[in-house]
């Protein structure tokens, strides 16, 4: 019943009109746009040739669409959260701009279409795997995990890891144990990566009432678990090599890559300054960005040992 209300109006009265900046930034492009580099690369995994045009243009939109309405969905249920905390007070529902009606019938046709382009010219596979995704990040994630445990971004993480997934079964109609590695990898990013966050943040999510691990736990019990899941995440990264889906480039630059996120935990837990979680946030970013486009060099520049 809280969520119920939270849902039904914004916290604050609207005072103008909503700009279509308003409606850009309750996609949250910038993730969406790293989600789709994923599912990208999962296309390009899943073909030994260029991809079609009509799956790359449609698959690319309507996963695009979905995870955009997931979003959306995510501004209108944390609205009274994001009130209350700096990094979001100034969101479109939480300041009122977008009023929740508006923001959940933009959702709605973001929904639609990106379900009936998956549906109509990829295949149901896709589709209905999308939709799952959006079903777990915007319901199970946002609407339960996020206000019930600490472990809510471990769990609620499988549904931001799928992307690879649905590039891949939009070429092939069918999953395959390859886009599962590339799942695995980004579910075991997920939790060093927004730990990272939620410690720079950790006086908002407390004022917010929101259970993260710094504020449960404490901030150094976080830091120990971010260099924990950052060495659990060295090793799946070496899984593509080991099960021959990458060569050599894939393994030198991920190696690199997760050497410097080691770094940035390393520092985290034992010499940190009162910027360094928000660097490893940061580095985070480019860390999975940079990841993913070696794996596409990989892809088409194959050298072996």
């Amino acid at each position: 019943m809280a969520n119920s209300a939270s849902i039904a109006k914004p916290t604050a009265k609207t005072t103008q009109r909503a700009a279509w900046r308003d409606y850009y930034e309750m996609t949250k492009p910038n993730v969406v746009l790293l989600l789709l580099l994923t599912a990208l690369v999962g296309m390009c995994l899943a073909s030994e040739t260029w991809i079609p045009a009509q799956t790359l243009i449609i698959g690319l939109f309507g996963i695009g669409a979905l995870s955009s309405a997931a979003a959306v969905v995510n501004h209108v249920v944390d609205h009274e959260i994001d009130s209350k905390m700096a990094r979001t007070v100034n969101r479109p529902v939480a300041k009122g701009r977008v009023s929740s009606k508006q923001a959940l019938m933009f959702a709605l046709v973001l929904g639609v279409l990106g379900f009936a382009a998956l549906d109509l010219w990829i295949n149901r596979l896709t589709a209905v795997l999308t939709l799952a995704g959006l079903v777990g990040y915007a319901g199970i994630y946002t609407l339960f995990l996020k206000r019930a445990t600490p472990q809510n971004i471990v769990i609620g993480g499988l549904a931001g890891a799928i992307p690879p997934l649905l590039g891949w079964t939009a070429v092939t109609g069918e999953i395959h144990a390859y886009p599962l590695l590339l799942v695995l990898i980004i579910f075991t990013w997920t939790p060093p990566h927004f730990w990272a966050l939620a410690i720079h943040r950790e006086k908002d999510y407390a004022k917010a009432k929101i259970p993260m691990l710094p504020v449960t736990h404490g901030v150094e019990y976080t830091k120990t678990f971010v260099l924990l899941y950052t060495v659990l995440l060295f090793l799946v990264c070496l899984l593509p090599y080991l099960a021959g889906m990458a060569d050599l480039i894939y393994l030198v630059g991920s190696s690199a890559l997760n050497t410097g996120f080691l770094y940035y935990a390393y520092k985290l837990k034992f010499n940190a300054t009162e910027q360094t979680a928000m660097q490893t946030f940061k580095f985070s970013i480019i860390h999975l960005m940079v990841l993913f486009v070696v794996l596409l060099l990989d892809h088409y520049i194959p050298i072996t040992v």
